[in-house]
C-alpha cells in the first residue's frame, strides 16, 4: 500500500520548518556574538603579551647600556664596587655583580641591598656552568650572552629562579674580562611589566614544556581563564612569557545589537505567520499552474514534430526535444541563437537569410509548407518540411513565429528509391531489347558479310586471271580487296563475339602481343584522326609480355576508348595529341598484369558526370546509346581487370584498363 502525505500536513511541516530555522537563527547569533567577544578577549590578551615582551626586552637593553658604563668604572677592585652598589640600588631585578677575568675567575663581587645574599646558602659554584654559557655565547657574538635559568634555594626554605647575564669587557679591541649579572625572574617581571597589566592579568615565565619558573599579577577572580603566549628569544636562552586572565562567561545577550537583532527575528516570526494565508493561495494557483505546464511538457515530448519559436528579431525563443534530436544540437546551443541559425547548411545562408528576412517583414508563408535543406550538428543535410504561424501574446501583439518541422528526408529516399527502381527495371528492358537486337543482328549480318567476303575473294582471283595493263593499279586493288576481306572477317569476329557476350558463353582467350592489339585497331584510328586532325602517338615497347584476353573484344574496347578521345578533342582544343601506352603494371601479389593508357587532351570530366560514366544508357552525346563504357567495362571486368579514369593535367582525361600476362 502506498502512503501519501496530505498537502495540508505539507504545509505546516514547511512552517514548522522555518520557525525551527528561525531559532536555529537566533542562536547561532547569540553563540557567534558570544564568540566574537571571547575572540576580543583573546586579541587584547595576545596584544598584551606582544607589548609585555617588547617592555622586558626594551628593559634589559636599558640594563646591558648600564653594564657596559660600568666596565669603565676603573680596572681597580674599589671604584668598581663603589659604581656596582649604585647600579644595585637603581635596579632591583638585580641580585649580584661580578667583575670575572679573562679565565671567569671572580675578581670582585657585590650583592643587593634589599635581599640577603642570594647565594650564602649554596654558594655560587653550582651556577658556573650557567656563567661558563652565557659567557661563551658573549665572546662569539662580542655582545651580551644570556644563560638558561636557575633554580637557587634559599634559607628560609624558599628558593629563586635566576638568568645570568655576562657582558665581555674590552680594552682597545682586546678581551681583559667579563661582568656578570644575575636576575631574579620574578623581579623581571615586577619592574619591567606595565602596573596595569598586573592587576588584571597573572605573568608568569615558563619553559616549553610548560614548568612555570616565575609568576606575578592578579589573582583567579572568574569562571573562565584566557591564556596568552609569547617567546622572549634572548641570546642564548628562549623563555615562554605567559599571561593568564581570568574573566566571566559572555551574558546570553553580549551586548545590545545581538538583543536588538533577537527582538527582530521575533517580529519576523510573527510577520511570517500573517503571510501563511496569501501563501496558501499562492500554493494553489502555483499547483495549478504546474499541471499545466506538465500537461503541455508531456504533449510536446511526445511528437515527432520538431517545434520552433522564434522573437521578431529572427532569435530562438523555444525548441521541443523532437528538434533538437533532429538537428543534432541541445537546446542550449539552440536558444538564443540568431540569423544565421547553426542548422543552416552554409552553401544555402544567403538564400534562407533572405526567406527569413521576409517573414520577418510580415510576409506570411504558404499554408502547404516550405520544403527546406537542414544540416546536423555532425555535416549531414537532409530535408525538412516547415510550416510557420505568426505568435500571438495574451494582448494580441505578435511576438515572432512558431514553427512545426518534419523530417521529409526519409520519405524522399524511398522516392528517390522507387525512381531509382523504376530506371533499373527501365534500363533492364532495354538491355534485354539489346541482347535481342544484337542476336537478330548477328544472324541477319553474318550472310551479307560472307557474300561480301566471298565477292572480295573472286574479285582477287580475278585480278590475277586477267592481264592488266597497268600493274600500279592492279596492286592497288589487290591491297583494296584484301582489306576489304580483312574487314569482312574482322566485322564477322566482331558480331560473333557479341553474340557470344549476349549469351554469356566462354570467350576463347588466346595469347596475343600488345603491340598486335594496337596494329589491329591502328587503320581505323588513324582514319578517323585524319578527319578530326588528331595526331596519334603509340608507345609500346616490341619486347613486352603476350596478354592472355579474347583479342576481339579488346580491340573493340581500344578502338571504342580511342574514338571517344578522339571525339573529346573535335572542338577548339589547342593540341590535339592522342596516346596508345602499353605498360607494365605495378606488380599484383600472385598475377602480373600489363596496363593500356588512352590519353587525351581534351576538355575532361566534370565531376557531376564522373559517377554517372559507366551506368548504362548514359551518354552526352546525341546519337550515342550510353552502352559504349559500359560495355567496356564489362569486357575488362570479365578479363579479371579494372578500367578507370583519372585526369590528364594540364587538361584533359586518361583512361585505362589492365589484363593479365599470359
Amino acid at each position: 500500500m502506498r502512503w501519501t502525505v496530505p498537502r495540508s500536513l505539507g504545509r505546516w511541516a514547511l512552517w514548522l520548518s522555518l520557525l525551527v530555522l528561525l531559532v536555529c537563527m537566533v542562536g547561532t547569533l547569540v553563540w557567534l556574538a558570544g564568540r566574537y567577544e571571547v575572540s576580543q578577549v583573546e586579541n587584547r590578551m595576545a596584544e598584551d603579551a606582544s607589548d609585555a615582551v617588547s617592555d622586558i626586552r626594551n628593559g634589559l637593553t636599558r640594563n646591558v647600556q648600564s653594564l657596559q658604563a660600568l666596565q669603565f668604572a676603573g680596572q681597580s677592585a674599589a671604584p668598581w664596587e663603589q659604581e656596582a652598589a649604585s647600579l644595585l640600588r637603581e635596579h632591583r631585578e638585580w641580585l649580584r655583580l661580578e667583575w670575572r677575568d679573562v679565565q671567569l675567575q671572580l675578581k670582585s663581587e657585590v650583592d643587593t641591598p634589599f635581599r640577603s645574599a642570594a647565594f650564602s646558602h649554596m654558594g655560587t659554584m653550582f651556577q658556573m656552568p650557567e656563567v661558563v654559557q652565557a659567557c661563551s655565547v658573549a665572546q662569539r657574538q662580542s655582545g651580551p650572552g644570556y644563560s638558561a635559568s636557575t633554580y637557587v634555594p634559599q634559607a628560609n626554605g624558599q628558593g629563586l629562579e635566576v638568568m645570568n647575564l655576562c657582558l665581555p669587557v674590552l680594552n682597545n679591541g682586546e678581551l681583559v674580562g667579563f661582568t656578570v649579572a644575575t636576575y631574579a625572574l620574578n623581579e623581571i617581571l615586577i619592574n619591567f611589566l606595565n602596573a596595569q597589566l598586573l592587576r588584571s592579568q597573572e605573568v608568569s615565565f615558563t619553559e616549553a614544556d610548560g614548568t612555570r619558573l616565575a609568576m606575578h599579577g592578579a589573582v583567579q577572580r572568574g569562571a573562565r581563564v584566557f591564556t596568552a603566549k609569547q617567546l622572549l628569544t634572548l641570546p642564548g636562552n628562549t623563555m615562554v612569557l605567559r599571561l593568564d586572565s581570568w574573566r566571566a562567561a559572555p551574558d546570553l545577550f553580549p551586548n545590545v545589537l545581538t538583543a536588538l537583532v533577537t527582538m527582530m527575528a521575533i517580529a519576523l516570526a510573527g510577520v511570517m505567520g500573517l503571510l501563511a494565508r496569501d501563501m496558501r493561495r499562492r500554493q494553489r494557483v502555483e499547483s495549478d499552474l504546474a499541471d499545466a505546464l506538465a500537461f503541455r511538457k508531456a504533449m510536446e515530448d511526445s511528437l515527432v514534430t520538431g517545434l520552433r519559436a522564434r522573437d521578431n528579431q529572427g532569435r530562438i525563443t523555444y525548441i521541443n526535444p523532437a528538434f533538437c534530436e533532429m538537428v543534432g544540437f541541445t537546446s542550449k546551443e539552440l536558444l538564443g541563437h540568431g540569423i544565421p541559425a547553426p542548422y543552416w547548411p552554409p552553401e544555402m545562408v544567403d538564400e534562407y537569410g533572405k526567406r527569413q528576412a521576409l517573414r520577418l517583414a510580415g510576409n506570411a508563408p504558404p499554408r502547404e509548407g516550405v520544403e527546406s535543406v537542414f544540416m546536423r550538428k555532425n555535416g549531414e543535410r537532409f530535408t525538412v518540411l516547415i510550416f510557420e504561424a505568426p505568435l500571438i501574446n495574451a494582448t494580441g501583439q505578435q511576438t515572432g513565429w512558431m514553427s512545426a518541422v518534419l523530417d521529409v528526408s526519409e520519405q524522399r529516399r524511398i522516392e528517390e528509391l522507387s525512381r531509382a527502381s523504376q530506371e533499373r527495371l527501365q534500363a533492364t528492358a532495354r538491355l534485354a531489347t539489346v541482347g535481342e537486337m544484337a542476336s537478330l543482328l548477328s544472324h541477319e549480318l553474318n550472310q551479307p558479310l560472307a557474300a561480301i567476303a566471298s565477292y572480295a575473294t573472286g574479285s582477287m582471283n580475278l585480278l590475277h586471271e586477267a592481264t592488266v595493263t597497268d600493274p600500279q593499279l592492279a596492286s592497288s586493288l589487290n591491297d583494296a580487296m584484301q582489306r576489304i576481306g580483312q574487314q569482312a572477317e574482322r566485322a564477322g569476329k566482331v558480331i560473333k563475339s557479341v553474340h557470344d557476350f549476349v549469351r554469356r558463353r566462354d570467350q576463347s582467350r588466346v595469347e596475343v602481343a600488345p603491340r598486335t592489339l594496337l596494329d589491329n585497331v591502328m587503320p581505323l584510328v588513324a582514319l578517323q584522326a585524319r578527319k578530326l586532325g588528331v595526331r596519334v602517338e603509340v608507345r609500346c615497347a616490341s619486347d613486352l609480355p603476350h596478354v592472355l584476353c579474347d583479342r576481339t573484344m579488346v580491340e573493340q574496347v581500344l578502338l571504342n576508348l580511342s574514338r571517344n578521345a578522339m571525339q573529346a578533342m573535335q572542338d577548339d582544343t589547342p593540341y590535339k595529341t592522342l596516346t596508345l601506352l602499353v605498360r607494365t603494371a605495378p606488380t599484383i601479389p600472385s598475377q602480373q598484369w600489363m596496363e593500356f593508357v588512352v590519353a587525351d587532351q581534351g576538355h575532361g570530366i566534370a565531376e557531376d558526370l564522373a559517377e554517372k560514366l559507366f551506368t548504362p544508357f548514359f551518354t552526352t552525346k546525341e546519337e550515342g546509346m550510353g552502352l559504349g563504357l559500359s560495355l567496356c567495362r564489362t569486357v575488362v571486368e570479365q578479363h579479371g581487370g579494372v578500367l578507370q579514369h583519372s585526369p590528364n593535367p594540364p587538361r584533359g582525361t586518361v583512361f585505362s584498363f589492365t589484363l593479365p600476362q599470359a
